[in-house]
């Protein structure tokens, strides 16, 4: 019996080390992400023990009212109002918290503010994003494109 199970661990250890078996246990909301209204993308990667999430497309890449690309204008900081859209990391802390979830903090480029936020994966093609001001929360729910 000793054999059997010297097997079954060696076969286990051969799944992890396995592509996959990586692809099994990096399983996670990595990828590029639809928001819901389909005006940006999202790409998600991990990033040390967190994982970040930075736009890298937008439905109008270019303002209209200035026919340059679109910058983050709303943003409080005169010193980060220039910086584009495109390329901006709109989290970079989100942590595990349970099974599927993590927690952290998510900027908003449309009022220029940071909201205490969470990440579900809801599914293999669904993304549960949430943020709260205080009691107040909402949330919208992202499609992987790739």
């Amino acid at each position: 019996m000793a054999v059997r199970s010297g097997f079954v661990v060696a076969a286990l250890v051969a799944l992890a080390l396995s592509p996959t078996g990586a692809i099994a246990q990096s399983a996670g909301p990595q990828g590029t992400w639809l928001t819901q209204a389909g005006d940006a993308k999202v790409r998600i990667k991990s990033c040390g023990n967190a994982l970040c999430g930075s736009i890298v497309w937008l439905k109008t890449p270019i303002d209209p009212n200035t026919g340059k690309p679109q910058v983050d204008d709303k943003n409080g900081d005169p010193q980060l109002a220039s910086r584009p859209i495109i390329g901006l990391q709109i989290f970079g802390d989100m942590r595990p918290v349970s099974q599927g979830k993590w927690s952290g903090h998510i900027y908003n480029a449309d009022d220029g503010k940071t909201y205490e936020s969470s990440i579900s994966h809801t599914g293999p093609t669904s993304l549960r994003v949430e943020g709260c001001v205080g009691t107040l929360c909402g949330g919208e729910t992202w499609t992987l494109t790739r």
